[in-house]
């Protein structure tokens, strides 16, 4: 029999004296993308999300994932070899508490795990008297014969016309932070937050064009910067400047403990525990604190602004050259989502500034649709059948901005049901986009408002309703998002944010609506600052699955009114046909 990882890794835990090993869909910068060198969950198990994690113990192992991934756990990897758990409502470090014989030795990696993290798993193996270890090297990687290099794609400027600010004035906006708050340095493993600071980008990792790397600012506004010089041309090292230091990955450890003595913020909530221990062991004082790049990376300046306002165009005119061959080609009965896939990346592809996808489409038609996090294969891969409804949720990477816009159409007549359902999930997103609020007020304080509609009927939906998105960066992005959970970041002018309620119904059908918002002040006047949204994507809604008189007079004037902006904006820049299509699918009802 072919050994398999689970064996080649049991073994290997064997040889080192430990009795079991955890392994997370992370790498050193726990980011939502991971390049092929660290896809160790895919490695170990077959599965390919974008969450979740595995425990092997000797005599048992396990793979935790969330709700969006159940049916691709069951498809990906072998039951006979791992239980199938669920990553929320039994993490690891409660299955290990519960699990893990005493006096057990549990490993881990600590680059691949948060000071936040490793105290959970420390407090579940004190539970079941056993011993947590941090490894020096990762066993998986010992038996992982074919393991990928790590990627060396170039690290490239981004420029100050697309980035609205230098990235002398970031470093001393930092720096600034930093002295306020008696810092005397800030490390930093985020490679979207040493993007934004540096102005830099990259090609790591897929769909985000992320510079894989670590950084250390200092309240000199100086940066010492971590990364492999092959992937530094002279362009980038000369956009850089002498302020900023280039060293080798290798030399992080000994700079980490050069700051003996002095005060270092550190997000422990998402900077790897190597790098804590490494500060603690120098004698450093670790402040702990938030990424100081969060709130201004997130916050767009005006240039930012207008990039994402001109991204959005040109994605809607590519959206809408989709949507009416879709509109055409969908009712023949030929229109596959794999074929609609490639189709929509074709319009895009021919745009202006563009650079790729900035996630993996999601296009489900009937009853995949209904899957929230679907990622269509040829094993899975459905026509479009009249009748249906057919989801599509996809996104572009512009070097002026990021978008992400889901659109769910009928093709050909839809029933009343998927009418009725469609229509409130457009009400909620109709409320959140008219929302007017109070400044200081937080995404998860808004969120009932998207859901109300589908609430009176006794209806939800199961994810967040907004994500923050990135500018030429990551399309999720924090600190701000919209959602059930409690979170206390306000939502600040020119923070950019999705706006997709939806409905999914199993085995049958799944609606989304998308548009990317952002905060901006209103001008009216008030006791207090009020923040509202103003709508950046330029793409139709589909009033085949409307169904007026649920819409109250003032959701029809904002849906006719957005749909005028649509049409006149995008009218101009498409073929006649799509003109002609356009004309109709946002004809004011």
């Amino acid at each position: 029999m072919t050994d398999t990882p689970l064996s080649l890794l049991r073994a290997e835990l064997k040889r080192r004296g430990l009795d079991g090993f955890i392994v997370p869909r992370a790498d050193e910068h726990q980011g939502e993308y991971v390049p092929a060198s660290a896809a160790r969950l895919a490695f170990l198990t077959g599965f390919t999300g974008s969450a979740g994690a595995a425990v092997a113990l000797q005599d048992r192992a396990a793979v935790f994932v969330d709700g969006r991934y159940t049916i691709q756990v069951a498809a990906e990897v072998d039951a006979k070899l791992f239980a199938y758990l669920h990553l929320i409502e039994q993490p690891p470090h409660r299955w290990l508490a519960e699990t893990l014989p005493a006096g057990a030795k549990f490993g881990f990696d600590p680059w691949l795990h948060t000071p936040d993290q490793v105290a959970q798993l420390k407090e579940a193996c004190a539970q079941a008297g056993a011993e947590l270890i941090a490894v020096e090297t990762n066993p998986l990687d010992a038996v992982w014969a074919d393991r990928p290099a790590a990627p060396l794609t170039p690290v490239v400027p981004h420029p100050d016309s697309f980035a609205g600010r230098s990235a002398a004035e970031k470093r001393g906006l930092i720096a600034q932070e930093l002295t306020a708050r008696k810092s005397d340095a800030a490390f930093l493993s985020a490679p979207d937050s040493i993007g934004w600071l540096l102005n830099i980008r990259g090609n790591d990792v897929e769909f985000t064009p992320l510079p894989l790397s670590f950084a250390i600012i200092h309240q000199d506004a100086s940066v010492d910067l971590f990364v492999d010089g092959r992937k530094v041309p002279a362009d980038t090292k000369a956009h850089l400047g002498k302020d900023v230091r280039l060293h080798e990955p290798a030399a992080l450890e000994a700079a980490l403990k050069a700051l003996k003595g002095k005060r270092v913020r550190f997000d422990p909530a998402t900077s790897p525990a190597w790098a804590l221990d490494r500060l603690t062991e120098g004698g450093a004082m670790i402040d702990r604190a938030s990424d100081p790049c969060l709130l201004p990376r997130a916050c767009k300046n005006e240039i930012e602004l207008n990039g994402a306002r001109a991204a959005h165009l040109r994605d809607g005119v590519a959206l809408s050259k989709f949507l009416a061959w879709l509109a055409a080609e969908a009712p023949k009965g030929t229109v596959t989502e794999l074929s609609a896939t490639d189709k929509l990346e074709e319009c895009r592809r021919g745009g202006n500034l563009y650079q790729g996808p900035s996630f993996a489409t999601i296009a489900g038609a009937g009853p995949n649709g209904a899957i929230v996090h679907y990622r269509s294969s040829p094993a899975t891969n459905r026509p479009l059948e009249r009748g249906q409804i057919f989801l599509i949720d996809s996104g572009g990477q512009y070097l002026d901005g990021t978008t992400d816009v889901t659109r769910t159409v009928a093709v050909g007549e839809a029933g009343s049901e998927e009418k009725h359902r469609f229509t409130l999930v457009l009400k909620g997103h109709i409320a959140l986009a008219r929302a007017r609020f109070p400044a200081g007020t937080s995404g998860s304080q808004l969120d009932s408002l998207a859901r109300k509609p589908l609430w009176d009927h006794g209806l939800d939906y199961d994810h967040g309703t907004g994500h923050g998105v990135g500018s030429y960066l990551s399309v999720h992005e924090g600190p701000q998002r919209i959602a059930k959970n409690n979170n206390s970041q306000a939502l600040l002018p020119g923070m950019m944010l999705s706006d997709e309620p939806g409905y999914y119904k199993t085995g049958a059908y799944g609606i989304r609506i998308e548009n990317l918002i952002v905060v901006r002040e209103e001008e009216q006047k008030s006791e207090r600052p009020v923040r509202g949204f103003e709508v950046l994507t330029l793409a139709p809604i589909d009033l085949n699955l409307v169904d007026r008189d649920l819409l109250t007079e003032d959701e029809a004037d904002w849906l006719n009114d957005y749909h005028a902006r649509v049409r006149d904006s995008l009218t101009p820049l498409v073929d006649s046909a799509t003109a002609a299509w356009l004309s109709d699918a946002t004809r004011a009802i």
